[in-house]
Order: structure tokens, then C-alpha cells, then sequence
């Protein structure tokens, strides 16, 4: 009798065996990309719909053979998609924002790079060719990607006034150009910049020369913007001209801090570079710390490492931070026509594929939708406006036990990453809002909820958890669907009046949080700070690590603030003194424009941070102030290890805070005397935004 065929090997053909799973996002991409259903993917695999449809969520994962079975099917699915052919109009569609059609070969991350390391000697340029590389050791993350011949020389170049263009990896080219459109030439054809695209449907990063003040004299360039307001060049400096006249153009914004050069597509083929000056203030120091400072070849590394873990920056950290979710789920994909065999651009499933209006309550004041419903000058109340913010609160002093002030310290604990934790497999809207009334509440569906959480009672000595300023709303009002969620977790019966929901969701950000969080940890390593440690070693190396390498820790200054302003981006205010309220502004217009998700990110945040309070607070141990991701306890030592609840086996309380370098773990962001945060108390100060000597938002904490 014959053998039952494999039903892998029916939907295949053929295929490796691996048990590695890409993560669950990629596994429903590759289903839907291939033309299959869950049902499909249930039958060959003998389960049901519903155990695929939670492997997808990141809700459940397989096991033994069929853990083996699905990782062969997922395998075989993205070999043979990456064998595809690729019509000849893809890149068109990719310059006009759509997908390309499936590339020839896998997706692979920037060229590699060099951790931490010397700045090479410069090779003598006589020649005007470019100089060996020094020998690299590449990370871990990179061992088995191949180079893309393409951009055999990395994503950037960091360009000197004397012509040396330092790259990834201690390559030093020699670039001849003296003026800006010889400059874009030669990045384009000779330098072999740029980085593959980060998802097979999005595009390939263009590439990234940075200027600085030697190199911009050299270019023509003023050693600084007059025009202060509007950060660029006259449209009738000679620069400009130059560009003009060499049949290349400039975005809207000019040729500014951050400037693009580029002409429209043609056949296909995109011509763009992205340049950064230095002297103009590209690099903030807020987020950059002081690698704007640095010298070319020290600075190509900072940026290079960053590029290569992240992705290529093309603006500030928060517009790198909203470039990356794009990248890695970009909006349109390419669709094969099965009756003509065409290819087009369609929707990508999973991604913000179009600009949404918000619901009124998650509008800023100045939105069209919110100037049409209330007169000018009006202020929206609790039951009008959704205000999901991060924590700013402090403990009435007066709530201060006899025992807390026997305590001689104030220690202040920062949750890593906080806003990129809350951001993992968070459920958030895709689509449009519906509004609805009188709905039962369902945690699984993301959107605003206006519901009365006044009558829940929290003790007073921990911030109330419904508002950012940690005081007991007094009525009905707005609150992001793990806010109210996390009042049923309590205990309490909710019943929403109305809501706005979105009946098409997923877990948007998920691969943007595994790229940030790979990219901070692998900065972290080279800081010396690595998982696995010891809760006194891992302090200890925290003491020290921004002095292990000063270009590291401006990586990972940068890595943090490409998370915050990442978030903050989705709802983008309108810039620029001739707005005015009820018109629309330029960011309305994207996609990712979306402050219902970054309400939802704070939500969570905020969320997750009063889970963990509580349970101290279950052992007796109150914060006295609390600033967004850090919170103050009083202590009987200077160290977290001296106030922080152990086990009787001597672990850390279970659900509690944990020291650790991982995200959402906690780190000491300082301690000062006792005394020293009663009086901040007293006086109406945070001690949270102090703790550590500095202003916390000064810092850009």
C-alpha cells in the first residue's frame, strides 16, 4: 500500500528542517504572501485553526514534531518567495511609496560593523582610490550575513575636509568632490553606500553622508544657518544653484540640517542621498551626548553602529524611530493579479497602510475634528479628552510613616526601555475607528473607552493608576484599552458609556521592539553590561559603563531616544508660526500619524510600572515620587539591593522590580540623603526628577 504523502511536503514540495520560528508576525506574513489560510496551515499540520491563529499572535507557540513541521513549512514558504521573480516596475512603485515585488534574495541586515574600536590610521590618497579595510571581527547578529555587493562599503560615510570619507569598519575612502552635486555623484556610483532594505517589501536605505565643518567649507557650505526659523539655506546660495543647475532637488524643507538630494525615479532606479551637517546641529546633543564632537573616523563608527543595529538615520532620533516602524512593516506590499499574471501594489496586511482621522477624544486641540466641535478657547474636560500620559507625581508628605522617615536614604529605580517594553505585542488599531455606545468592554479590542473608574479605591500612598498625575479621576473620562483593562485585572466591573474601537488590529509594533531591543542590548554589551549578571555585578558595571566608550554610550543615548521620540512622533503637533488651529498640518497625512497607538504605549507603560508598585506595596514598601519610568523609595542603604523584597529563598519578589539589563528591568538612576527628597516633597518638587544629581528631562530621561 502505498505511503500517505507528507502534508508539508504537499503545500512545499520541499523544503529544509530547521526548529528556529521567525517571530509571530513574519509566520502570519509569509502564510498570507504565499496565498494560504489558517485552515490550510491546521490541516497539513493535524491542529486547528484557532492553535495556528495563536501561534500567529505570539499567544501560544508549537512544540516537538510539529514545532519541527511548521518551522520546515515557514522555511520552505520563504525560500520560495524569495525565489520569485521581481518585474521590472517594482522599484518605480517602491519611489512612489508601494511595495516591491518579492526581491531575489532574503532580507539582510546593513553591512556589518565593528564594535567598539580604535580609529584606523588614514591611508595615504594619492591614488583617489579607496584604501583596504582594516580586518573586523563582526557581531554576533551578523555572523551569517553576506555583504551586499551593492553596498559593499556600508550604509554611511563620514566625509573630512580633506577628502577622506570614513566608513563602517575602518574603510577610508577618498572622495574628489568638491561641491554638492560631484558629492551626491560619487555616493551613488563609486562610494557603494547605503544598507538593504529591513523587510522584503519596503525599500533599500539610501545612502548617508555626513559633513562636517571642515568638509563643509570645503563644499561651499556656511559654517552655520542664518535662518534660524526655518533651518536652511537661502534658496539663492550658490549651493542651491549648483543642485539646481546638476538637475537634482531637494525636499520641501531645503537643504537643512538633515537634506536630501534626489531626482524622480526613472525605470525603476532610485537616486537619492541623505546628508547630515554637523556644525548645523544634525546630531542634538540630547540625543547624540557629544559625538557631534568627535573626531570623522571616531564619529563614522557612532553613526555606523547605529545604523547597522537600528537603521540609517535620514533625520532626528524620533524621525528614525518612526522611518524604522515603516521600514520593518512597510504599508503596501506587492499583489499578483491571478487572472493576468500583472503585478500591483496593494495593501500590506499588518501594517498602517493609510492616514486615519483620530476619534475626537484622541485628538490634539488643534485637529480639525476637535476645532469643528467646541468653540475656540475651550477646554476640553476628562469626559471630552483622552490624556494617557506618562507618570509625574509625588506622595503627600504628610502620608510619610515614622518609619519611612527613620530611613536615611531616597533611592531611585529607572525601568529599561520602558516604553519599548510596553510596546511588545501590544494589541494596537490598524484601521479607522468605530464609535460605538453602551458596549461591553473587551480588553482584546485597542481603542478609547469613556467610563466612570472614580469609584475604584487605591491606597494614597501609591499614585492612582488611571491618571497620569496619580490623583483619583472624579468622574467619567477617556482612558487606552490597557488602562481599563488593568481596572478589571483589579477586580472592579467596568461599563463604558461609549468607545472607540478598532475592529482591525495586531501587534504593530512588535518587530519595531525586537530590533530596539536587540540594538540596545547589543550596545549594552559593548559597555560591558550583559544579561546573566549578578544583581551587585550588574550594578556596579551600570557605575561605570558610559565611561567604558564614549562613542557607545552616544549609540546608546541615541538608541533611547530613537524609542521615545519614536512614540511621541505618532502624534506630532503642527510646527511653524502661520498655523493655525483647524487646518491640517503635514503629518496628518501619514500613515503612522496615529496618536491612539502612542496613547496606547503610554498606557501601557504606565500600567506595567503601577503592576509592579503594587506588588511592593503588598510587602509594605511605597514610592514617594514617581517620574514616567523611574520611581523613588526610601531606603536603609543607597543601593536598590538595600530596600529592594526578596524571597525566603532569596530572589526577587515575584512581579515586583528586578535589576537587570533587559528591558522593562531596573536599573539605580541614584540616590540622595532622605532629608534632601522630604524637602523636594515639601516644596512641590519630584524628587524622581532629581534623584540622580541632574534634571532627569534634561538629560533626555
Amino acid at each position: 500500500m502505498a505511503s500517505k504523502p507528507d502534508p508539508v511536503d504537499a503545500l512545499l514540495k520541499s523544503g529544509p528542517r530547521r526548529t528556529h520560528l521567525p517571530e509571530p508576525a513574519e509566520r502570519a506574513r509569509l502564510r498570507t504572501d504565499y496565498g494560504l489560510t489558517q485552515s490550510e496551515i491546521a490541516a497539513a499540520l493535524d491542529v486547528t485553526r484557532t492553535t495556528v491563529a495563536g501561534w500567529e499572535a505570539g499567544r501560544s507557540e508549537p512544540q516537538g514534531t510539529t514545532r519541527a513541521a511548521y518551522a520546515k513549512l515557514l522555511e520552505g514558504i520563504a525560500t520560495q518567495l524569495a525565489a520569485a521573480p521581481e518585474p521590472g516596475t517594482a522599484r518605480a512603485a517602491q519611489e512612489a511609496q508601494v511595495a516591491a515585488v518579492p526581491p531575489e534574495r532574503p532580507t539582510a541586515p546593513a553591512a556589518p560593523e565593528i564594535p567598539a574600536m580604535p580609529p584606523p590610521a588614514r591611508t595615504p590618497s594619492a591614488s583617489r582610490r579607496p584604501a583596504a579595510k582594516r580586518p573586523a571581527t563582526r557581531e554576533p547578529a551578523n555572523t551569517a550575513v553576506a555583504v551586499d555587493p551593492r553596498f559593499a562599503n556600508g550604509p554611511l560615510a563620514v566625509l573630512d575636509g580633506d577628502g577622506s570619507a570614513y566608513c563602517v569598519g575602518g574603510l577610508v575612502l577618498d572622495c574628489p568632490a568638491t561641491t554638492v552635486p560631484a558629492l551626491v555623484d560619487w555616493a551613488l556610483t563609486e562610494a557603494q553606500l547605503g544598507a538593504p532594505r529591513l523587510n522584503r517589501n519596503g525599500k533599500d536605505a539610501d545612502p548617508l553622508v555626513v559633513i562636517t565643518a571642515s568638509a563643509a567649507e570645503r563644499l561651499g557650505l556656511p559654517a552655520a544657518l542664518e535662518d534660524r526659523r526655518g533651518l536652511r539655506l537661502p534658496e539663492d546660495h550658490k549651493v542651491n544653484k549648483q543642485i539646481v543647475r546638476a538637475n537634482w532637488k531637494t525636499t520641501r524643507r531645503g537643504f537643512g540640517p538633515w537634506a536630501r538630494v534626489y531626482r524622480p525615479a526613472q525605470a525603476g532606479r532610485r537616486q537619492c542621498v541623505q546628508f547630515a551637517i554637523v556644525p548645523w546641529g544634525a546630531l542634538d546633543v540630547r540625543a547624540w551626548g557629544e559625538a557631534a564632537g568627535l573626531p570623522a573616523a571616531e564619529l563614522a563608527q557612532v553613526l555606523g553602529a547605529y545604523a547597522t543595529r537600528v537603521i540609517t538615520p535620514r533625520g532626528s532620533c524620533a524621525v528614525s524611530g518612526l522611518e524604522l516602524m515603516t521600514a520593518l512593516r512597510p504599508p503596501t506590499r506587492a499583489v499578483k493579479d491571478a487572472a493576468t499574471g500583472a503585478w500591483s501594489s496593494g495593501p500590506n496586511p499588518g501594517s498602517l497602510t493609510a492616514p486615519v482621522d483620530p476619534a475626537p477624544p484622541e485628538a490634539p486641540d488643534e485637529h480639525p475634528v476637535v476645532t469643528a466641535l467646541y468653540p475656540r478657547g475651550h477646554r476640553r474636560t476628562p469626559d471630552e479628552v483622552l490624556d494617557e500620559e506618562a507618570y509625574e507625581w509625588i506622595r503627600d508628605p504628610e502620608l510619610l510613616t515614622d518609619e519611612e522617615c527613620a530611613k536615611p536614604y531616597a533611592v531611585g529605580i529607572d525601568v529599561n526601555m520602558a516604553f519599548a517594553a510596553a510596546a511588545n505585542r501590544l494589541n494596537v488599531g490598524l484601521g479607522p475607528a468605530a464609535h460605538i455606545h453602551n458596549p461591553a468592554f473587551d480588553p482584546k479590542l485597542p481603542g478609547s473607552w469613556l467610563v466612570d473608574l472614580s469609584h475604584i479605591e487605591i491606597d494614597r500612598r501609591l499614585p492612582n493608576p488611571f491618571t497620569p498625575h496619580g490623583v483619583r479621576p472624579d468622574g467619567p473620562a477617556w482612558y487606552a484599552t490597557p488602562t481599563v483593562a488593568y481596572a478589571v485585572e483589579l477586580g472592579h466591573r467596568v461599563q463604558p458609556e461609549r468607545a472607540y474601537v478598532r475592529r482591525e488590529h495586531g501587534p504593530y509594533l512588535d518587530s519595531w521592539y525586537s530590533r530596539l531591543r536587540d540594538a540596545y542590548m547589543a550596545t549594552m554589551e559593548q559597555l560591558g553590561v550583559v544579561s546573566g549578571m549578578g544583581e551587585a555585578e550588574f550594578l556596579a558595571a551600570m557605575d561605570r559603563h558610559k565611561q567604558v566608550d564614549v562613542g557607545q554610550a552616544a549609540v546608546l543615548s541615541a538608541i533611547k531616544s530613537t524609542v521615545k521620540g519614536g512614540i511621541g512622533k505618532l502624534r506630532e503637533r503642527p510646527q511653524g508660526v502661520g498655523y493655525r488651529p483647524g487646518e491640517r498640518w503635514p503629518a496628518l497625512e501619514r500613515p503612522t500619524w496615529r496618536p491612539d497607538i502612542r496613547a496606547a504605549v503610554i498606557s501601557a507603560a504606565r500600567i506595567n510600572m503601577h503592576r509592579k508598585m503594587l506588588k511592593l506595596a503588598g510587602v509594605g514598601l511605597f514610592p514617594v515620587a514617581v517620574l514616567s519610568d523611574c520611581a523613588v523609595y526610601l531606603s536603609d542603604g543607597p543601593s536598590p539591593l538595600d530596600f529592594l523584597p526578596r524571597t525566603p529563598e532569596d530572589k526577587p519578589l515575584p512581579g515586583g522590580f528586578r535589576l537587570g539589563v533587559s528591558p522593562g528591568m531596573v536599573k539605580c538612576e541614584g540616590s540622595q540623603p532622605m532629608m534632601w527628597a522630604v524637602q523636594m516633597l515639601d516644596q512641590g518638587h519630584n524628587p524622581a526628577r532629581h534623584i540622580k544629581g541632574t534634571d532627569a528631562s534634561a538629560d533626555g530621561e
